[in-house]
């Protein structure tokens, strides 16, 4: 098996007649999709999604890929084809259009229209190309065919891209569900038609290649959710992704046939299913549908909210109910399902939430005690199959952590795809497709880019450290007033200590060091700004760390008299 290494290089030029493959996202995470493909000095982009900050990285809102890789080269680009609509691949769309606003936007009609509402809200109109599956289109040197894949949100695709160098078959996320409450397959005979004609490389969704056996059908749900809508006598909350609409689908029929209400409460999730009504995905019944201004009319047990917040994302409507931070109150009588898997991650945070909606005596229905969330990924099973009627010359694991990345490359390697011709990749690492055969050939930069607010990009590494800091060990500041000739002290030191720990009654002790290390400084001769700053630093992080045990932020503040 090829794999990356830390140390490679920037890639040498792309040999005439080779594809090249640069992922900017999506391996070695859940998340960021984004996979940049380049023939005769054409880039055709594949994906463009967020992720989502973990803890420790405070106050970030969504994290991008790193478009500096392409920056110089946006006219380059043929089109970014999208593959399904959901946010990790569609999510940094506004970010890259940005950049070039005529970049034109590929993808099935549900996905466009979540795209374009979407894209409503950042002022931008965007050029589309609406395709289907069994359509063939061409951008420059790539020729696109898109081929229907079964995942969590319908209208799904995968794209097979011929070049001259060969055929790729992205898959995209996907799964093998036989019995899809839409009636949409996995184009299993489609595969097997390129795997025919000859895939010289398959790079395929690995989110679940740890998983055995195959996945749960969606259809095995509906009876679960109907009896937990049967068996709650009051008000039922359900939490799921925005863009769930089988899911949803499925609660709004529960509510049916329970003689149930159901109002959608979260910004996303109203203009998502909003999108879904429109365009025929989502069946609502007349007169189901209430306002929210409307709830308190309408008695708890005739009543469905649902909701974002199945991942315990902060501000979302679920979060903020269970930190009694919203107009819903959550109570004794209510029932709160979950109806969502876990995204690797993201368990602290969903534990949280749950345990502050228990505090109120709510019912909790989740996966883990309950049958009401199956995952929209390909398990082992599924992904062994696709291995099969492919027969892919070449294999590259894509769309998940490295153990996801590495069980899926085990499978390759058991249906008989060459050690030599599995390519383990991660973000940033380039990967060229020349003569049948791909190989690793260097690497370009692809760390995150965060979104702060409106800040894009600005926060740092360091920045986050420094939030980090502060919010587990506090700060220390110390302001000291110095002669700006003899570099003497003359006023202070003045000490303010928040979330440090530090008792106040311990600063005369520090505040006589401070005094005397200053002094022997000023004898010495020293009084550029920089090193005095450094001898606050270091003297007094040495007293907080002997005696507390501690590392806060230290902030010297000299005032020259």
């Amino acid at each position: 098996m090829s794999h990356p290494h830390p140390e490679l290089s920037t890639p040498p030029a792309l040999p005439e007649n080779g594809l090249r493959i640069v992922a900017l996202g999506g391996l070695g995470e859940i998340g960021r999709n984004m996979t940049v493909y380049e023939y005769g000095g054409r880039l055709l982009v594949v994906d463009c999604g967020v992720l989502f900050p973990e803890t420790e990285q405070p106050g970030i809102d969504l994290i991008l890929p790193d478009f500096e890789y392409i920056r110089d080269r946006l006219d380059d680009i043929e089109a970014v084809v999208l593959t399904h609509g959901h946010e990790d691949h569609i999510g940094a769309v506004p970010y890259l259009l940005r950049e070039r606003r005529d970049i034109p936007l590929v993808g099935s009609r549900l996905t466009l229209a979540l795209l374009e509402a979407k894209l409503t809200e950042h002022r931008i109109k965007p050029v589309t190309v609406q395709v289907a599956e069994g359509g063939r289109r061409s951008f420059g040197p790539f020729d696109c065919e898109f081929l229907a894949v079964n995942h969590s949100i319908p209208d799904a695709l995968a794209v097979a891209i011929r070049t001259p160098a060969g055929l790729v078959l992205a898959t995209g996320d996907f799964k093998m569900d036989q019995l899809p409450l839409d009636g949409r397959l996995t184009d299993l005979p489609g595969f097997a038609r390129l795997g025919a004609e000859g895939i010289d490389l398959l790079m395929s969704d690995s989110t679940n290649a740890e998983v055995p056996g195959f996945v749960t059908s969606e259809r095995n749900i509906g009876p679960v959710v109907d009896e937990v809508f049967r068996i709650s006598k009051e008000r039922i909350i359900v939490a799921c992704f925005a863009s769930h609409i089988h899911r949803v689908q499925q609660v709004l029929d529960a509510a049916v046939a329970n003689n149930r209400k159901v109002c959608f409460v979260g910004r996303s999730m109203v203009r998502n299913m909003g999108v879904a009504r429109e365009l025929g995905y989502l069946n609502v019944p007349d007169d189901i549908m209430v306002d929210p201004k409307d709830l308190d009319d309408i008695p708890g047990h005739r009543l469905v909210l649902v909701c974002t917040g199945s991942q315990g994302e902060p501000m979302s409507a679920l979060s903020r109910m269970a930190n009694r931070d919203h107009s819903i109150r959550i109570t004794e009588r209510d029932t709160v399902m979950l109806a969502s898997s876990l995204i690797p991650g993201n368990e602290n945070a969903v534990n949280r939430v749950i345990n502050g909606l228990t505090r109120w005596g709510a019912r909790i229905v989740h996966k883990g005690n309950a049958l009401v969330h199956v995952s929209g990924h390909a398990s082992a099973g599924e992904l062994l199959y696709v291995l099969n009627v492919t027969k892919p010359g070449n294999f590259m694991p894509i769309h998940g952590e490295w153990r996801h990345l590495r069980a899926h490359a085990k499978l390759a390697a058991l249906t008989g795809v060459p050690d030599d011709n599995i390519v383990i990749a991660e973000d940033g690492v380039v990967v060229d497709l020349v003569e049948g055969q791909a190989k690793i050939v260097g690497a370009v930069p692809a760390g995150y880019v965060y979104v702060d607010g409106l800040s894009v990009g600005e926060i740092t590494e360091t920045s986050l450290k420094d939030r980090r800091i502060l919010g587990e060990e506090g700060f220390v500041s110390i302001v000291v007033g110095i002669d700006s000739t003899s570099g003497k002290l003359v006023a202070g030191p003045e000490i303010h200590a928040r979330g440090a720990g530090i008792v106040n009654q311990d600063f005369d002790e520090i505040i006589a060091r401070l005094e005397a290390a200053l002094q022997d400084a000023a004898s010495d001769g020293v009084n550029d700004l920089h090193q005095l700053n450094q001898l606050i630093r270091r003297t007094m992080g040495k007293w907080v760390s002997d005696n507390y045990r501690r590392r806060p932020m230290i902030i010297p503040v000299i005032v020259e008299v």
